[in-house]
């Protein structure tokens, strides 16, 4: 496979060579394209989303996958669609209807568990319909390789190649160079706050195939069926246990990353002092970058988030902010860390 392809994601052995073979070329392509062409809009790449290859490793993804015996609101599992229905028969429909345009999300059936840690507070998760796992697999194939190509390296959450390994790893890296303390945050409801609109406006920026689009946000608006059977509109937020909803996340979250880091990317003649005094006269941050290699709170560089709501803006969990020490004396703080960034698309140090 050519170095610039994503990873296959474990993909079953069971696949075929020819298809993932296919679905392999097909990703590099895309990537090689999106990296070489930052600007690049894809206008033509509904073609990769029903193309058989592309459905067969979808599908293949989806049954692999730990929650595949569990029923969305069609009441099917992937052993039900592999012994009843027939897999051949189940994907040419799937390819029949997206190249028709008629195929439409089922809404993601809810159920609540309890939280871990004793406590009596449930977690909401989503259940989708199998045939609509296996669509969003399939854009996911299509659409990851492309935005993998912007994706900053501080990145770690719900990447190919990437683990909360690697993230502890840069922090012991750093702590090697005097850096001793990382702020641990947390976005309050990341996931079930997203605004659309501001989402679609941002994968637009490289998908300008209005197929992928309209297919994206029918996901997106597609609903929720709660336990007691009632319909529920999703106005915001990714699609519930989806397999796309990691990587719109991160799609969405990259437009803080790229803020983030900018105080400290030069460009041209307005570099790394330039852009810290233009952020100083726009007036007080709501967030704060800190100085890692001195105790809090000494910092002397910062970044400008947003200083008044806006649309898409998501905000700071209450009392999830805090300090934590990276050195070497606090083993398990930095493990603390790195179960943190399993779930965090950021980690980031200032200097």
């Amino acid at each position: 496979m050519p170095k610039d392809a994503p990873p296959n994601g474990g993909a079953p052995a069971e696949v075929s060579k020819g298809p993932w073979q296919r679905v392999s070329e097909m990703q590099a392509k895309l990537h090689r394209w999106a990296a070489a062409d930052p600007g690049r809009r894809f206008d033509d790449v509904f073609n990769f989303v029903h193309d058989p290859a592309t459905l067969i490793v979808a599908f293949a993804r989806v049954a692999g996958n730990r929650g595949a015996n569990t029923p969305g609101v069609d009441g099917l599992t992937a052993a039900d669609v592999e012994q009843r229905l027939g897999v051949p028969g189940l994907l040419d429909d799937l390819r029949i209807s997206l190249k028709e345009g008629s195929f439409r999300p089922l809404p993601v059936r809810e159920r609540r568990i309890p939280k871990p840690g004793g406590s009596r507070k449930l977690r909401k998760l989503g259940i989708p319909a199998i045939a609509d796992r296996v669509v969003q697999a399939a854009l996911k194939l299509v659409l990851e390789p492309v935005f993998e190509a912007d994706f900053l390296p501080v990145s770690y959450g719900f990447r190919p190649k990437r683990r909360a390994q690697d993230a502890i790893a840069e922090i012991h890296m750093f702590g090697s160079r005097g850096y001793q303390w990382v702020l641990d945050a947390d976005i309050e409801a990341c996931i079930d706050s997203i605004d659309h609109a501001a989402l679609m406006d941002r994968v637009r920026h490289r998908a300008k195939d209005k197929r992928v689009l309209a297919l994206v946000k029918a996901f997106l608006k597609a609903g929720v069926m709660t336990e007691t059977g009632d319909r529920e509109d999703s106005d915001t937020g990714t699609p519930q246990g989806g397999i796309l909803s990691p990587l719109l996340a991160n799609i969405a979250l990259s437009v803080l990353d790229e803020h983030v880091i900018a105080p400290w990317k030069p460009v041209g003649p307005m570099g790394i002092t330039a852009r810290r005094n233009y952020r100083r006269s726009k007036g007080p941050a709501d967030m704060w970058w800190p100085c890692a290699k001195r105790s809090p709170p000494c910092w002397h560089r910062w970044a400008f988030v947003s200083r008044r709501p806006r649309r898409g803006s998501c905000t700071w969990r209450t009392g999830s902010t805090s300090w934590v020490s990276a050195s070497s004396g606090n083993a398990s703080e930095v493990r603390t860390i790195g179960t943190y960034t399993r779930s965090s698309p950021t980690i980031h140090f200032g200097r």
